[in-house]
Protein backbone atom coordinates (compact mmCIF):
# COMPACT_ATOMS: atom_id res chain seq x y z
CA UNK A 1 0.00 0.00 0.00
CA UNK A 2 1.40 3.35 -0.58
CA UNK A 3 1.12 6.31 1.63
CA UNK A 4 -0.06 9.96 0.89
CA UNK A 5 -0.15 13.02 3.42
CA UNK A 6 -2.83 15.89 2.41
CA UNK A 7 -1.56 19.36 3.62
CA UNK A 8 -3.59 23.20 3.33
CA UNK A 9 -1.24 25.58 1.53
CA UNK A 10 -1.22 27.46 4.50
CA UNK A 11 1.25 30.45 5.04
CA UNK A 12 4.45 30.27 5.83
CA UNK A 13 5.07 27.82 2.60
CA UNK A 14 8.26 27.43 4.32
CA UNK A 15 6.14 25.06 6.81
CA UNK A 16 4.15 22.87 4.27
CA UNK A 17 7.75 21.78 2.74
CA UNK A 18 9.23 20.99 5.77
CA UNK A 19 6.28 18.32 6.49
CA UNK A 20 6.31 17.25 3.04
CA UNK A 21 9.92 16.53 3.29
CA UNK A 22 9.81 14.65 6.54
CA UNK A 23 6.77 12.68 5.18
CA UNK A 24 8.89 11.32 2.51
CA UNK A 25 11.73 10.90 4.68
CA UNK A 26 8.78 8.74 6.57
CA UNK A 27 7.81 6.56 3.53
CA UNK A 28 5.25 8.54 1.97
CA UNK A 29 5.17 8.00 -1.69
CA UNK A 30 2.67 11.25 -2.49
CA UNK A 31 2.00 14.80 -1.16
CA UNK A 32 -1.63 16.38 -1.58
CA UNK A 33 -2.56 19.03 -1.33
CA UNK A 34 -5.94 21.18 -0.95
CA UNK A 35 -6.60 23.55 -3.61
CA UNK A 36 -8.75 26.43 -2.64
CA UNK A 37 -6.91 29.49 -3.79
CA UNK A 38 -8.72 32.05 -1.35
CA UNK A 39 -9.07 29.83 1.44
CA UNK A 40 -5.27 28.95 1.98
CA UNK A 41 -2.12 30.08 -0.52
CA UNK A 42 -1.90 28.89 -4.33
CA UNK A 43 -1.15 25.63 -4.41
CA UNK A 44 0.62 25.28 -7.90
CA UNK A 45 2.87 27.81 -6.95
CA UNK A 46 4.29 26.10 -4.39
CA UNK A 47 4.40 22.40 -6.11
CA UNK A 48 7.96 23.18 -7.32
CA UNK A 49 9.32 23.94 -4.18
CA UNK A 50 7.85 20.50 -2.77
CA UNK A 51 8.90 18.81 -5.85
CA UNK A 52 12.40 20.36 -5.06
CA UNK A 53 12.48 19.81 -1.53
CA UNK A 54 12.08 15.84 -2.40
CA UNK A 55 13.63 13.05 -4.46
CA UNK A 56 10.42 10.99 -4.94
CA UNK A 57 7.43 12.23 -4.06
CA UNK A 58 4.01 12.36 -6.32
CA UNK A 59 2.96 15.75 -5.97
CA UNK A 60 -0.57 17.29 -7.06
CA UNK A 61 -4.15 18.44 -5.83
CA UNK A 62 -6.75 16.69 -4.04
CA UNK A 63 -8.47 17.88 -5.32
CA UNK A 64 -8.73 21.05 -7.94
CA UNK A 65 -11.76 21.60 -9.92
CA UNK A 66 -12.38 22.54 -13.69
CA UNK A 67 -14.62 25.75 -13.00
CA UNK A 68 -11.44 28.19 -11.09
CA UNK A 69 -8.77 27.33 -13.87
CA UNK A 70 -8.88 27.10 -17.56
CA UNK A 71 -8.55 23.60 -18.30
CA UNK A 72 -5.25 24.94 -21.14
CA UNK A 73 -3.30 25.88 -18.32
CA UNK A 74 -3.62 23.45 -15.69
CA UNK A 75 -2.33 21.10 -18.52
CA UNK A 76 0.37 23.25 -19.13
CA UNK A 77 1.48 23.47 -15.00
CA UNK A 78 1.38 20.25 -15.24
CA UNK A 79 3.35 19.16 -18.19
CA UNK A 80 5.85 22.15 -17.11
CA UNK A 81 6.43 20.54 -13.58
CA UNK A 82 6.41 16.86 -14.99
CA UNK A 83 9.59 18.64 -17.82
CA UNK A 84 11.41 19.78 -14.64
CA UNK A 85 10.79 16.59 -12.22
CA UNK A 86 10.65 14.12 -14.17
CA UNK A 87 7.24 13.19 -14.13
CA UNK A 88 6.20 13.08 -10.77
CA UNK A 89 2.97 14.64 -10.86
CA UNK A 90 -0.95 13.37 -10.14
CA UNK A 91 -3.88 15.21 -10.24
CA UNK A 92 -6.77 14.78 -8.31
CA UNK A 93 -10.37 16.07 -9.87
CA UNK A 94 -13.75 17.43 -8.64
CA UNK A 95 -16.69 18.65 -9.37
CA UNK A 96 -15.51 22.31 -6.86
CA UNK A 97 -16.51 22.50 -3.22
CA UNK A 98 -14.82 24.99 -0.83
CA UNK A 99 -12.59 26.47 -4.25
CA UNK A 100 -15.95 27.43 -6.06
CA UNK A 101 -18.51 27.68 -3.30
CA UNK A 102 -16.58 30.72 -1.36
CA UNK A 103 -16.84 32.97 -4.28
CA UNK A 104 -20.38 32.09 -5.11
CA UNK A 105 -20.22 29.85 -7.69
CA UNK A 106 -22.39 26.43 -8.02
CA UNK A 107 -19.82 22.79 -8.17
CA UNK A 108 -20.09 22.09 -12.31
CA UNK A 109 -21.41 18.80 -13.98
CA UNK A 110 -19.65 15.38 -14.06
CA UNK A 111 -19.85 15.66 -17.78
CA UNK A 112 -18.14 18.88 -17.32
CA UNK A 113 -15.01 17.30 -15.62
CA UNK A 114 -15.02 14.32 -18.01
CA UNK A 115 -14.02 17.00 -20.50
CA UNK A 116 -11.77 18.66 -18.90
CA UNK A 117 -10.10 15.61 -17.60
CA UNK A 118 -10.04 14.24 -20.96
CA UNK A 119 -8.43 17.91 -22.22
CA UNK A 120 -5.54 18.25 -19.49
CA UNK A 121 -4.82 14.55 -19.91
CA UNK A 122 -4.58 14.72 -23.67
CA UNK A 123 -2.71 17.91 -23.62
CA UNK A 124 -0.25 16.50 -21.14
CA UNK A 125 0.67 13.78 -23.37
CA UNK A 126 1.10 15.99 -26.41
CA UNK A 127 -1.65 15.15 -28.55
CA UNK A 128 -3.56 17.33 -30.23
CA UNK A 129 -7.28 17.27 -29.56
CA UNK A 130 -9.86 19.54 -30.37
CA UNK A 131 -10.88 22.67 -27.77
CA UNK A 132 -13.82 25.26 -28.35
CA UNK A 133 -13.80 25.13 -32.37
CA UNK A 134 -9.60 24.61 -32.44
CA UNK A 135 -7.02 22.06 -32.46
CA UNK A 136 -4.56 22.44 -30.39
CA UNK A 137 -1.38 20.36 -28.70
CA UNK A 138 1.42 21.36 -26.41
CA UNK A 139 4.11 21.20 -29.01
CA UNK A 140 7.07 20.65 -26.09
CA UNK A 141 4.86 18.14 -24.39
CA UNK A 142 6.72 14.97 -24.03
CA UNK A 143 3.92 12.25 -25.59
CA UNK A 144 5.29 9.36 -22.81
CA UNK A 145 3.27 11.73 -19.74
CA UNK A 146 0.68 10.02 -18.49
CA UNK A 147 -0.75 12.16 -16.08
CA UNK A 148 -2.71 9.93 -13.78
CA UNK A 149 -6.52 11.97 -12.90
CA UNK A 150 -8.23 10.24 -9.53
CA UNK A 151 -11.61 11.49 -9.46
CA UNK A 152 -13.16 11.82 -5.96
CA UNK A 153 -17.13 11.47 -5.23
CA UNK A 154 -20.04 9.90 -3.25
CA UNK A 155 -22.90 9.50 -5.46
CA UNK A 156 -24.10 7.21 -7.71
CA UNK A 157 -23.02 9.25 -10.77
CA UNK A 158 -19.94 10.18 -9.39
CA UNK A 159 -18.76 6.58 -8.27
CA UNK A 160 -20.65 5.73 -12.28
CA UNK A 161 -17.82 8.52 -13.96
CA UNK A 162 -14.93 7.38 -11.75
CA UNK A 163 -15.37 3.92 -12.70
CA UNK A 164 -15.68 4.58 -16.32
CA UNK A 165 -13.36 7.58 -16.84
CA UNK A 166 -10.77 8.08 -13.91
CA UNK A 167 -7.14 6.11 -13.51
CA UNK A 168 -8.31 6.55 -9.38
CA UNK A 169 -11.08 6.92 -6.89
CA UNK A 170 -10.37 9.08 -4.11
CA UNK A 171 -12.46 8.16 -0.92
CA UNK A 172 -12.38 10.71 1.56
CA UNK A 173 -13.10 9.03 4.25
CA UNK A 174 -11.67 5.88 6.05
CA UNK A 175 -14.52 3.75 6.52
CA UNK A 176 -14.37 0.37 5.63
CA UNK A 177 -18.68 -0.19 5.10
CA UNK A 178 -18.88 2.83 3.02
CA UNK A 179 -15.10 1.27 1.26
CA UNK A 180 -17.33 -1.48 0.00
CA UNK A 181 -20.40 -0.06 -1.28
CA UNK A 182 -18.45 2.89 -3.16
CA UNK A 183 -15.80 0.81 -4.47
CA UNK A 184 -18.28 -1.70 -5.56
CA UNK A 185 -20.03 0.86 -7.74
CA UNK A 186 -17.31 2.02 -9.34
CA UNK A 187 -15.72 -1.38 -10.16
CA UNK A 188 -19.18 -1.67 -11.61
CA UNK A 189 -19.09 1.16 -13.75
CA UNK A 190 -15.86 0.33 -14.99
CA UNK A 191 -17.22 -3.36 -16.18
CA UNK A 192 -19.74 -1.70 -18.23
CA UNK A 193 -17.47 0.74 -19.62
CA UNK A 194 -15.16 -2.37 -20.77
CA UNK A 195 -12.69 -1.54 -18.31
CA UNK A 196 -10.60 -3.39 -16.15
CA UNK A 197 -11.71 -2.56 -13.02
CA UNK A 198 -8.04 -3.72 -11.66
CA UNK A 199 -6.61 -0.67 -13.19
CA UNK A 200 -8.31 1.74 -11.02
CA UNK A 201 -6.25 2.85 -8.09
CA UNK A 202 -8.46 2.85 -5.13
CA UNK A 203 -6.87 6.10 -2.36
CA UNK A 204 -9.02 6.17 0.84
CA UNK A 205 -8.04 9.54 2.43
CA UNK A 206 -9.00 10.83 6.19
CA UNK A 207 -7.35 12.45 9.29
CA UNK A 208 -4.75 10.49 11.01
CA UNK A 209 -3.90 10.74 14.77
CA UNK A 210 -1.69 8.63 16.59
CA UNK A 211 -1.18 8.78 20.35
CA UNK A 212 -3.61 7.39 23.32
CA UNK A 213 -5.65 10.71 24.10
CA UNK A 214 -8.55 9.74 22.12
CA UNK A 215 -10.96 12.33 23.56
CA UNK A 216 -8.50 14.64 22.40
CA UNK A 217 -8.01 12.95 18.82
CA UNK A 218 -11.82 12.94 18.04
CA UNK A 219 -11.58 16.64 19.20
CA UNK A 220 -9.10 17.70 17.04
CA UNK A 221 -10.33 15.53 13.99
CA UNK A 222 -14.52 16.47 14.37
CA UNK A 223 -13.52 18.73 11.68
CA UNK A 224 -13.48 16.22 9.06
CA UNK A 225 -17.25 14.80 9.82
CA UNK A 226 -18.33 18.65 8.61
CA UNK A 227 -16.43 18.54 5.55
CA UNK A 228 -17.89 15.15 4.56
CA UNK A 229 -21.23 16.34 5.45
CA UNK A 230 -20.96 19.46 3.28
CA UNK A 231 -20.96 16.43 0.33
CA UNK A 232 -23.30 14.32 1.86
CA UNK A 233 -25.69 17.20 2.18
CA UNK A 234 -25.70 17.39 -1.00
CA UNK A 235 -26.48 13.75 -1.89
CA UNK A 236 -28.85 13.57 0.26
CA UNK A 237 -30.92 16.53 -1.12
CA UNK A 238 -30.70 14.80 -4.48
CA UNK A 239 -31.35 11.29 -3.47
CA UNK A 240 -33.44 11.58 -0.27
CA UNK A 241 -32.89 8.69 1.67
CA UNK A 242 -32.68 5.83 -0.47
CA UNK A 243 -29.67 3.39 0.45
CA UNK A 244 -29.72 2.07 -2.73
CA UNK A 245 -28.06 5.85 -3.60
CA UNK A 246 -26.92 6.89 -0.30
CA UNK A 247 -25.50 4.32 2.89
CA UNK A 248 -27.54 5.04 5.45
CA UNK A 249 -24.75 5.82 7.68
CA UNK A 250 -24.52 9.24 6.04
CA UNK A 251 -28.11 10.14 5.84
CA UNK A 252 -28.49 9.21 9.15
CA UNK A 253 -25.90 11.46 10.95
CA UNK A 254 -26.63 14.37 8.73
CA UNK A 255 -30.10 15.40 9.35
CA UNK A 256 -28.30 17.15 12.81
CA UNK A 257 -26.74 19.53 9.90
CA UNK A 258 -27.53 22.98 10.14
CA UNK A 259 -25.14 25.10 8.27
CA UNK A 260 -20.97 25.25 7.15
CA UNK A 261 -18.98 27.83 7.73
CA UNK A 262 -16.08 28.02 4.51
CA UNK A 263 -13.96 30.20 6.87
CA UNK A 264 -13.44 27.62 8.82
CA UNK A 265 -13.33 24.82 6.05
CA UNK A 266 -10.74 21.63 7.03
CA UNK A 267 -9.75 23.67 10.61
CA UNK A 268 -9.89 21.82 14.19
CA UNK A 269 -12.24 23.08 16.41
CA UNK A 270 -14.02 23.89 13.14
CA UNK A 271 -17.96 25.38 14.84
CA UNK A 272 -20.11 24.07 12.18
CA UNK A 273 -18.81 20.49 13.33
CA UNK A 274 -20.55 19.78 16.30
CA UNK A 275 -23.57 18.28 15.26
CA UNK A 276 -20.67 15.11 13.97
CA UNK A 277 -21.28 12.34 16.72
CA UNK A 278 -18.19 10.66 18.37
CA UNK A 279 -19.47 7.51 16.22
CA UNK A 280 -18.83 9.05 12.85
CA UNK A 281 -15.58 10.65 13.82
CA UNK A 282 -14.08 6.67 14.87
CA UNK A 283 -15.82 5.40 11.70
CA UNK A 284 -14.70 8.27 9.48
CA UNK A 285 -10.97 8.77 10.70
CA UNK A 286 -8.10 6.93 12.28
CA UNK A 287 -7.41 7.36 15.59
CA UNK A 288 -5.59 5.49 18.60
CA UNK A 289 -2.21 3.59 19.43
CA UNK A 290 -0.37 3.03 15.95
CA UNK A 291 -1.65 -0.78 16.62
CA UNK A 292 -5.13 0.66 16.21
CA UNK A 293 -4.00 2.02 13.18
CA UNK A 294 -2.27 -0.96 11.83
CA UNK A 295 -5.47 -2.81 12.48
CA UNK A 296 -7.60 -0.40 10.51
CA UNK A 297 -5.30 -0.19 7.77
CA UNK A 298 -4.90 -3.99 7.34
CA UNK A 299 -8.61 -3.84 7.02
CA UNK A 300 -8.80 -0.77 3.98
CA UNK A 301 -5.85 -2.87 2.38
CA UNK A 302 -7.49 -6.40 1.99
CA UNK A 303 -10.57 -4.70 0.98
CA UNK A 304 -8.35 -3.33 -1.84
CA UNK A 305 -7.20 0.17 -1.03
CA UNK A 306 -3.82 0.72 -2.84
CA UNK A 307 -3.13 4.25 -1.14
CA UNK A 308 -4.05 5.59 2.56
CA UNK A 309 -4.03 9.59 2.64
CA UNK A 310 -3.66 11.02 5.47
CA UNK A 311 -5.56 14.56 6.28
CA UNK A 312 -2.58 16.15 8.29
CA UNK A 313 -4.13 19.02 9.61
CA UNK A 314 -4.30 18.78 13.96
CA UNK A 315 -1.72 19.51 16.84
CA UNK A 316 1.19 16.65 16.58
CA UNK A 317 1.48 16.52 12.99
CA UNK A 318 5.53 15.55 13.37
CA UNK A 319 4.89 12.97 15.84
CA UNK A 320 2.02 11.27 13.46
CA UNK A 321 4.39 11.16 10.82
CA UNK A 322 7.20 10.09 12.83
CA UNK A 323 4.31 7.30 14.02
CA UNK A 324 3.27 5.82 10.57
CA UNK A 325 7.17 5.88 9.65
CA UNK A 326 8.20 3.65 12.53
CA UNK A 327 5.90 1.21 13.26
CA UNK A 328 2.61 1.49 10.72
CA UNK A 329 4.27 1.74 7.13
CA UNK A 330 6.54 -1.39 8.06
CA UNK A 331 3.72 -2.86 9.36
CA UNK A 332 1.23 -3.19 6.54
CA UNK A 333 4.35 -3.21 3.95
CA UNK A 334 6.59 -5.37 5.57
Amino acid sequence: MDFGVVLQTNPPASRLIELAKLAEDQGFTHGWTFDSHMLWQEAFVIYPQMLAATERMIVGPMVTNPTTRDWTLIASTFATLNSMFDGRTICGMGRGDSAVRYIGRKPTTLATMVDAMHVIKSLVAGEEIEHNGNMIKIPWANPGWDLPMWGAGYGPKALATIGSRCDGFILQLADPQILEWTMGAVHEAAIEAGRDPDSISICVVAPAYVGDDIAHQRNQLRWFGGMVGNHVHDLVKRYGEDESKVPKVLSDYIRAREGYDYDHHGKAGNPSTDFVPDEIVDRFCVLGTAQDHIDKLRELRDLGVDQFGIYLMHDDKEATLEAYGRHVIPAING
